[in-house]
C-alpha cells in the first residue's frame, strides 16, 4: 500500500509564476490563460519594475514573466537587479517587438527567454515549462530576427558556431546538464550558459527537441 507521504512526493512541482506588467489587462490575461493549468501558480503581480524587484525578493517566485518596457524602472533593469539579488530567479521577458537588438540587451540583463506578447496560450505555457526546467527560451519570430545582417557561415557550419558552441551543443543534445557539460569540457557553469545563449542566438530557437535536430544535422549526436 503507498503512503500517504509517497503520494504526495509524486505530485509535481508547482512552478510559482510572477506576473510583471504596468497593464491590468495585459496582466489579467496572462492570468487567465495560466490559472487551472496544474504546475503553475500566480504567487504575485507587479505594476512596475521597482515592485517587480520587491516582490521577486519577498516571495522568490520560480519563474517571472517581465515586461519590457514599464514605468521607473524598466524590465531590463528590473531583471538585472534581479538576478544580482536572486540568481536562482528565472526571468521570461515578455514584448511587442523583435528587433534583435532588443533581444540581445535582454540576454544580457539576466533573463532566460524572449517571448512576444501575442504567442498562443499553449507556446507560453511550454516556454514556462522549458526555463522552470533550467532551459531558455524564444519566441519562433526571434530567430530570423537574430540572423539579420549577420555574415554568412560557410556551408560546412551552417549556424557559424564555434568549436566550443559545438560542444556544448553536443552535451545538451545527449540530454546533460549545464554542470555535466562544464565539468566534461573543464569550463564554469556560467561559461556554458553563455555559450548555450549564443547557440540559441544563431539556431534561431531555445527548444530543446529544436536544439537536437540541429546537433543531428551538425552529425554530433
Amino acid at each position: 500500500m503507498t503512503s500517504p507521504q509517497a503520494r504526495k512526493d509524486d505530485l509535481p512541482r508547482k512552478v510559482r509564476v510572477l506576473l510583471a506588467d504596468d497593464h491590468e489587462l495585459v496582466r489579467a490575461g496572462i492570468r487567465a490563460r495560466l490559472e487551472g493549468v496544474a504546475p503553475f501558480e500566480i504567487v504575485g503581480e507587479a505594476t512596475d519594475g521597482r515592485m517587480a524587484v520587491q516582490l521577486a525578493d519577498m516571495l522568490k517566485p520560480d519563474i517571472i514573466l517581465m515586461d519590457i518596457s514599464m514605468p521607473g524602472l524598466n524590465g531590463l533593469e528590473a531583471t538585472e537587479a534581479i538576478r544580482r539579488k536572486n540568481p536562482m530567479i528565472s526571468v521570461l521577458v515578455l514584448s511587442i517587438y523583435d528587433n534583435p537588438e532588443y533581444v540581445r540587451g535582454v540576454m544580457q540583463s539576466g533573463a532566460r527567454g524572449y517571448l512576444l506578447k501575442d504567442i498562443s496560450a499553449k507556446e507560453m505555457i511550454n516556454a514556462i515549462l522549458a526555463v522552470a526546467d533550467g532551459g531558455y527560451y524564444f519566441s519562433s519570430r526571434i530567430g530570423p530576427a537574430l540572423m539579420e545582417n549577420k555574415p554568412s557561415p560557410s556551408p560546412a557550419n551552417p549556424y557559424g558556431l564555434t568549436e566550443r558552441e559545438r560542444e556544448v551543443l553536443q552535451g545538451v543534445a545527449r540530454g546533460q546538464a549545464n554542470k555535466e557539460i562544464a565539468a566534461h569540457l573543464g569550463i564554469s557553469v556560467r561559461t556554458v550558459e553563455s555559450h548555450r545563449l549564443n547557440i540559441r542566438d544563431k539556431v534561431g530557437s531555445g527548444n530543446a527537441a529544436h536544439l537536437y535536430r540541429i546537433a543531428q544535422e551538425l552529425r554530433l549526436v
